[in-house]
């Protein structure tokens, strides 16, 4: 196993730990209001906590809720909760080999489909077995080399 394909593997174990996250919404007023209020902590006491005013925390709550916040803030607020902020990313619709397999798949059909356009102009088109077969090809070949235009 290559060194890619095993950071690859690591990083998606990672991030199906959160999967299960997606279906998790974040509150209308944010989760550090909305934590505070649940535990019955002031904005006064979590400002004691951070060594802010209530103003500050107020404002902290507003930008949380804006999807304005530093992570840096976020992490702190946490802490002074007696909690901690988890922080990752999700693929959207599958894991993060489906993904690579998606965008290699899609890319690999531009490059043969194209190639066999130019080929059809010259009445030396591939049949549609044939076009399939160099599209797996060409996409297992763009999955191993893994090319910066693969995100483009």
């Amino acid at each position: 196993m290559s060194r890619k394909s095993l950071q690859l593997e690591q990083l998606n174990d990672k991030m199906m730990k959160f999967g299960s996250l997606q279906s998790v919404s974040t509150p209308p007023e944010g989760w550090i209001r909305t934590i505070r209020n649940a535990i019955g902590m002031s904005m006064e006491q979590l400002g004691r906590k951070l060594s802010v005013t209530k103003q500050s925390i107020q404002n902290l709550e507003v930008r949380e809720k804006e999807g304005a916040v530093t992570i840096n803030a976020l992490r702190d607020a946490a802490k002074a909760l007696d909690m901690q902020l988890v922080y990752g990313f999700v693929p959207n619709d599958c894991n993060l080999d489906e993904l690579i397999e998606q965008k290699a798949r899609a890319l690999a059909t531009r490059i043969v489909m194209r190639a066999n356009t130019t080929m059809n102009l010259e009445n030396q088109g591939n049949s549609p077995e044939r076009l399939e077969r160099a599209i797996a090809e060409r996409t297992e070949t763009i999955k191993r080399e893994m090319p910066k235009i693969l995100w483009d």
